[in-house]
């Protein structure tokens, strides 16, 4: 007897696909920059966003929708410190979000009075980077200790994204990274992604993180 086989995941990311091409159009319709952060656990995107939006802010208006399975410390980290309108998302046990997802997120937000909106997904290397979610620009964050490896054990987060942040470089002396050889395996899986290397705990280089955003904002104005 002959059995067919239906290849659902191909459905599942056609459907998201179509999903997060509508929001994209919405997004430009309401001239906002929708920034997805993807990076592993503790590589420090909650620490990065917070330094950068207090730049970003005296000129940008900002907001902040924060992924998690549970709970909301990030979200009410984000809020006090960066005073800045912060929602958090719950995924229900999920470990990425979807453009659905970020859909709803953006409405509960409310996007007409902001320029730019970070997504802090899940903290993943392999979920996140399957599932567009309908953002403008996205961006990974590796830190020192995880390792220069990290771009060859999980290529399709850096494929995916536009910007890569090393973070935690006022580490370096403490950890056997080896800066050109992590330079050189992203630029393998995507020669075109902007790699800036940073510390968003000291401020290190964040400069040049702020004025990369302040000309993705304003090319999303226009």
């Amino acid at each position: 007897m002959q059995v067919k086989t239906i290849l659902l995941n191909k459905s599942v990311f056609a459907d998201n696909d179509r999903e997060a091409d509508m929001l994209r159009q919405y997004l430009k319709e309401k001239k906002v920059l929708l920034v997805n952060v993807m990076s592993s656990p503790g590589a420090g995107k909650t620490t990065t966003l917070v330094s950068l939006i207090n730049r970003l802010m005296p000129t940008w208006r900002v907001g902040v929708m924060e992924a998690d399975i549970d709970g909301d410390v990030d979200a009410v980290k984000v809020a006090a410190d960066a005073h800045c309108k912060s929602v958090q998302l719950h995924t229900g046990g999920m470990c990425h979000l979807d453009a659905g997802m970020t859909k709803q997120g953006l409405d509960e937000l409310g996007i007409d009075d902001l320029d730019v909106v970070f997504l802090e997904n899940v903290g993943n290397l392999v979920c996140p980077a399957e599932y567009d979610t309908g953002a403008n620009l996205n961006m990974t964050i590796l830190s020192v200790p995880e390792g220069h490896d990290k771009p060859l054990k999980y290529p399709l987060i850096y494929q995916k994204c536009d910007l890569v942040l090393i973070n935690k470089i006022d580490t370096l002396p403490y950890f056997n990274f080896d800066m050109q050889a992590c330079m050189q395996y992203i630029a393998h899986r995507n020669p075109n992604a902007t790699v800036l290397a940073v510390s968003a705990k000291t401020g290190e280089n964040m400069q040049s993180v702020q004025d990369y955003f302040a000309e993705k904002i304003k090319t999303a104005k226009q």
